[in-house]
């Protein structure tokens, strides 16, 4: 089906918004997949906050332009999905290797982080890293146990002392 103008203008407009607010883009080649698995990947990448569309490559490099993910317009080639992902840069990654499990006919093409093109063998390094929740629990976890230590370091010879004096009232009591 065709598209007038207007629609197109709709369209850039639409993605020129989300393309502004993005981390991370993810561009994968869903030929041979039916249209239940396409929807069942929608559905997975809308749980997981992922902008997911399908887009003439033509409008999809107009909306690129001047932008960070300017270097995905040399990925765009026949059928294309792109994932678009606000919060965290390796939420799509980490939806489109667990989909790939299932569904061997989707393929990457390229994952963009911050204006860097990385490579498709990347995903799974991509999808590795850790999530914002789970970044921030380490960093806490790291910077407590320094203090951690030094109170159970001071600590212990009060603790050693107890521990004596309770040998030794055991050692009373039997005898």
């Amino acid at each position: 089906m065709a598209l007038g103008l207007n629609a197109k203008k709709e369209i850039v407009a639409e993605l020129s918004k989300v393309v502004k607010t993005a981390v991370s883009a993810l561009a994968a080649d869903y030929r041979g997949l039916t249209v239940s698995e396409i929807t069942e990947l929608r559905q997975k990448a809308r749980e997981s906050n992922i902008y997911v569309r399908i887009v003439r490559n033509t409008l999809m490099r107009r909306v690129l332009e001047g932008t960070p993910y300017e270097c995905l317009a040399g990925v765009l080639t026949g059928p294309i999905i792109l994932m678009f992902t606000s919060d965290e840069p390796g939420t799509s990654a980490r939806v489109v290797r667990d989909f790939m499990k299932e569904h061997e006919k989707l393929s990457v093409r390229a994952l963009v982080i911050q204006g860097q093109l990385l490579e498709a063998s990347q995903l799974t390094q991509v999808a590795d890293l850790p999530s914002r929740k789970e970044a921030l629990a380490q960093l806490l976890s790291v910077m407590k146990a320094p203090i951690t230590k030094m109170v159970r370091t001071m600590a212990e010879p009060y603790a050693q002392c107890v521990r004596v004096c309770a040998q030794i009232r055991d050692q009373k009591q039997a005898a």
